[in-house]
């Protein structure tokens, strides 16, 4: 069983391989009855401390899809609401002789703890400010299969400018390591308060002017203002922000017919991004939903069977 606790970790191949059995999940999710008997036997906690849907509900999918056992959990109605820590809830759940969790919490660095404490095979769907891996492959999945790309280097030379509440973002960290390691050029547009306070350690360029980045963009990601983060006045108001970094119809009009825009969810029109924009023929927005639960089949599939991602492609309903 294997962990998938942030990008770094698999590097240029692993993040390909990753595509490539995406690219079988895709072929699964197709057939007249989505399903596979690839993770028969197993059973999977999504095990969710903070609130989501659309990872949560992709995540169980999967696994269904695959024929897998699916345990719920949540923290508001367990007994971590009377107290017991998070290392007693796992141990617990992991009494039950489960195979993986699905992990999203609010602290950074929680499944990385997690995965010190069980056996099972630890999947990280979101930690604080840290990362959310398997958003950054479905997001990379979804640009070079748009692009007709593959390989380590699929793409390679792509000018993305990513525009923002960086500073809060774990989409943003994942999608700089992922999209990097597939050869793209990523530029952080942000206000200086909603940049990570040490910008110069990652692999990007930084600016603060949003129309003089968008002549050349292939890709506008557009980030969410994560107001629920903050816990002090970081930006003036909304409609000054927007004004400044939000993807306008007017600034529509500057992007390039064959650039690409794309956002992570859940979208705030008007504030980040612009009906117009959002609603676009070069919007990959649906798109990046769609690549979600083939992507976590694959995340799955790879962390619960190893080497034998070869056998799915051969599975009938």
């Amino acid at each position: 069983m294997t962990d998938l606790l942030d990008i770094s970790s698999l590097g240029r191949s692993g993040i390909e391989e990753l595509h490539a059995l995406t690219d079988r999940m895709v072929e699964v999710s197709g057939r007249p009855i989505p399903k596979s008997p690839a993770l028969r036997g197993r059973t999977v906690v999504s095990c969710f401390f903070e609130d989501s849907t659309r990872t949560r509900l992709s995540f169980e999918a999967a696994a269904r899809r695959l024929s897998a056992d699916v345990m719920g959990f949540s923290a508001g109605s367990s007994s971590m609401s009377k107290g017991e820590s998070v290392r007693d809830t796992i141990e617990t759940i992991d009494a039950m002789r489960v195979d993986a969790y699905v992990v999203r919490h609010r602290s950074s660095g929680v499944p990385h703890q997690i995965s010190g404490w069980t056996d099972a095979s630890v999947i990280n769907a979101g930690d604080g400010q840290h990362g959310h891996p398997t958003q950054a492959l479905l997001d990379t999945y979804t640009l070079s299969r748009r692009l007709d790309r593959s390989g380590a280097a699929a793409l390679d030379g792509l000018s993305i400018v990513m525009v923002g509440d960086v500073r809060h973002s774990r989409v943003a960290r994942s999608n700089i390591e992922a999209m990097t390691a597939l050869g793209a050029e990523v530029t952080l547009v942000a206000p200086p308060t909603l940049l990570p306070p040490a910008t110069d350690t990652f692999p990007v360029k930084v600016g603060h002017h949003l129309d003089a980045a968008l002549a050349d963009a292939d890709v506008v990601y557009v980030l969410r203002i994560q107001r629920e983060r903050m816990a002090e006045a970081l930006i003036p108001t909304l409609r000054e922000y927007t004004a400044s970094y939000g993807l306008t119809a007017r600034r529509l009009g500057m992007l390039a017919p064959s650039a690409h825009i794309m956002h992570p969810g859940p979208m705030v029109r008007g504030v980040e991004i612009s009906p117009e924009a959002a609603d676009d023929p070069r919007s990959l927005i649906t798109a990046q939903v769609a690549a979600g639960v083939p992507t976590r089949m694959a995340v799955l599939f790879w962390a619960l069977s190893g080497d034998q991602a070869a056998t799915v492609a051969e599975d009938h309903s």
